[in-house]
């Protein structure tokens, strides 16, 4: 059986799990206190961040799930998204609306092929 590998495990959630050179996990926005625009960029940025950390690129994206607090926010989703996502290697995405914590716009699940070793420094 391969290694499954998590990181900044709690009793409740990882922080990302990777297995079998896919890595998985959940970005909201860090200051939750910015506007929906403010926090979809703020979650791309951090998206950047972690796929960077994990040596990959946005083309590396497998799916991307997106929860959104209200759905009228998809117009400022989808402005930001078109000019951020990989020319040519757009991820699988489904965009829907959910009750989400206080303040916060949105929250996306994130599935993407990592190397195999991805993930060694993240803890």
């Amino acid at each position: 059986m391969a290694e499954i590998k998590r990181f900044g495990d709690s009793a409740r959630w990882s922080d990302m799990v990777v297995h079998r050179g896919t890595a998985y996990w959940v970005e909201v926005a860090d200051d939750p206190t910015r506007d929906s625009a403010g926090q979809i960029a703020q979650v791309l940025e951090q998206i950047d961040a972690t796929l960077l950390r994990l040596g990959a690129s946005r083309s590396d994206l497998l799916q991307v799930l997106i929860y959104l607090s209200d759905l009228s926010d998809a117009a400022a989703l989808n402005r930001q998204w078109d000019l951020w996502v990989a020319p040519g290697a757009p991820p699988v995405r489904a965009c829907v609306q959910a009750g989400l914590s206080p303040g916060y716009r949105v929250e996306m699940v994130i599935t993407a092929a990592v190397s195999t070793t991805a993930g060694m420094d993240l803890n």
